[in-house]
C-alpha cells in the first residue's frame, strides 16, 4: 500500500490482549487513547480473538478504566464464530464447546444445542480449565465426523505472568490427535475483519488494525485490504519484527506514543 499519514485514518479495529491490557493488568495510556479517538470522532470496533470473555465483560472492564464503549463496539471471536456457524451447520445442531462461558453463551444464543457427545460440530476456543478429559471427548467427536471449528489460532497469549499457551495450542493438540485441520474464524481469517468493517461503515483504505501480533493482527489486516499499526506492548518484539516478512504500516512502542504522534499529524 502507498504510505499515508495517520491523519488519513477514519476507523480503527482495536485488539485487546497485548494492546489494552496483559491479563488482569491494564496497560498505560488506555483512557487517554480512547479520549483522543472520541474527540476526533474516530469510528472503532474492539476486536479480540479471546473467546472466553463476553463483550459485556470487556465493556465493564473498560468502564473501570474510565472508558465508555457500547457492546456494539466490541466483536469477540466467539461472536464471530456464532455468526459464521450457520454456514457450517443448521441452527438446532449439536455442538460440543471447548471454551469459556462467553463462547458457550454465544453458541447457545445462536440457536445451537450444547452437548458432551454425539456432536455435529466441535468448537474450540481458549479454555482456562482445560483437562485431558475435555481434549479426549472433543477428539473422539471429531474422529466420529463432527466438524472442527476454531475461534482463533493464536498459539500464545500475553498474560500477566508472561507469554502463555493460547487457543492455537489447543487446536494443535486436537489436530495432532485427529489429523483434522480446523476451520478458523478469528484473526487472521478474513471473517473477523469483514464483520468489523461492516459495522463501522468506513472505507477499507481509511481503516487500520491496531494490534500486537504480526501473524494475526498485521498479516490478517493486510490480507483484508486494511492498514495496520503494530504496538510493541504484547507478543511481538523489535527483534521479531526485524526478521519478519510481514511489516506493518506503522510501529509504536506503546499507546501513548501512538496517540502523541497521531495528535501531531493533524
Amino acid at each position: 500500500m502507498t504510505p499515508l499519514p495517520l491523519s488519513s485514518l477514519r476507523a480503527l479495529i482495536i485488539d485487546v490482549d497485548g494492546v489494552l491490557w496483559h491479563g488482569d493488568r491494564a496497560l498505560p495510556g488506555v483512557r487517554a487513547f480512547f479520549d483522543f479517538l472520541r474527540a476526533r470522532q474516530m469510528t472503532f470496533v474492539i476486536a479480540t480473538n479471546n473467546s472466553a470473555r463476553p463483550a459485556s465483560e470487556i465493556v465493564e472492564r473498560l468502564a473501570a478504566l474510565g472508558v465508555r464503549v457500547a457492546e456494539s463496539e466490541v466483536l469477540t471471536s466467539a461472536h464471530a464464530t456464532a455468526l459464521y456457524l450457520p454456514r457450517i451447520a443448521p441452527r438446532g445442531a449439536r455442538v460440543l464447546v471447548i471454551g469459556g462461558k462467553g463462547l458457550e453463551d454465544e453458541i447457545a444464543g445462536a440457536g445451537y444445542w450444547l452437548v458432551d457427545q454425539n456432536a455435529d460440530v466441535v468448537v474450540a476456543g481458549i479454555d482456562w480449565t482445560l483437562t485431558y478429559e475435555k481434549l479426549k471427548r472433543a477428539a473422539l467427536e471429531i474422529r466420529h465426523g463432527a466438524r472442527f471449528i476454531g475461534t482463533n489460532a493464536d498459539k500464545t497469549y500475553p498474560g500477566a505472568e508472561g507469554i502463555i499457551p493460547g487457543t492455537g495450542a489447543i487446536l494443535a493438540a486436537l489436530q495432532a490427535a485427529t489429523d483434522v485441520e480446523p476451520t478458523v474464524i478469528g484473526k487472521p481469517a478474513r471473517a473477523m475483519f469483514d464483520l468489523a468493517v461492516e459495522r463501522m461503515g468506513q472505507a477499507r483504505e481509511a481503516t487500520a488494525m491496531l494490534g500486537d501480533r504480526l501473524d494475526t493482527d498485521i498479516a490478517g489486516a493486510q490480507q483484508a485490504g486494511l492498514r495496520s499499526i503494530l504496538l510493541l506492548t504484547g507478543v511481538t518484539t523489535r527483534q521479531a519484527l526485524a526478521h519478519s516478512k510481514v511489516q506493518p504500516d506503522w510501529v509504536f512502542e506503546h499507546l501513548d506514543a501512538l496517540r502523541e504522534t497521531w495528535q501531531n499529524a493533524y
